[in-house]
Order: C-alpha cells, then structure tokens, then sequence
C-alpha cells in the first residue's frame, strides 16, 4: 500500500465510490447533478482532489447517506449496503413492509436450520 493510500482523503474517495455505486449512478450522471466535468469525480474518487465541506454535503445529498459517514465512516448503520435498504424498505407501503419483514424472519430460521 502506498502512503496516500492511508490518508483521509483516499478514505473519503473510497466511501463516495462506493456511495455512488450504491445509489445506481454513474460518475457521469453525478457530474451532471454537480455540474462539473465527469474527470473531476473521477479525481475525487482516486484521491486526487480535495473535497470541500459544500461539496461533501451536496454527495450526500444525492448518495442518501449522512455526511458523517462519507467524511469519517461513522453512521448509526455501519454499513452503506444496510443504510441503503432501510431507506428502500421506507418507501413500501405498510402491507408489503410486513411481507419484507416476514420473509427476513423466514430466511433467519432456514439459516439458524443450517448451523
């Protein structure tokens, strides 16, 4: 590992990656969102460039996830993968968030069956 592979700022490109992946979007499709050039979050996410705090709020904004996390990994939900399902799991209505909740309840005994 390089040394500026250990800084916060390839951290912080680290978490927008894969922020970005997990909201769906290209870095093209972001670039339009900021108006910038797509070379530019291609340099944000290598490390390259340095993020002001407006421009961290305004990631988060189209990531949904909490500025603290992108900028120090700390978040109430540890992982980007779990924070990105609860904000899917509320848009359901309350019918099919019972039958989400069911069918996870069902899947965590078929695993508990297995060990």
């Amino acid at each position: 590992m390089s040394e500026q592979e250990n800084t916060p700022r390839t951290a912080i490109a680290g978490r927008l990656r894969a922020a970005r992946e997990q909201a769906g979007l290209s870095q093209g499709q972001v670039a339009k969102l900021l108006q910038v050039q797509r070379p530019t979050i291609s340099e944000i996410e290598a490390g390259r460039r340095k993020v002001p705090a407006e421009e961290l709020a305004r990631f988060a904004v189209i990531y949904d996830v909490s500025v603290s996390w992108l900028a120090t990994d700390e978040s109430e939900v540890p992982d980007p993968a779990v924070e990105l399902a609860a904000r899917e799991l509320a848009k359901l209505k309350k019918e099919d968030l019972d039958s989400v909740l069911q069918l996870l309840k069902t899947l965590r005994k078929a695993e508990d069956r297995r060990k």
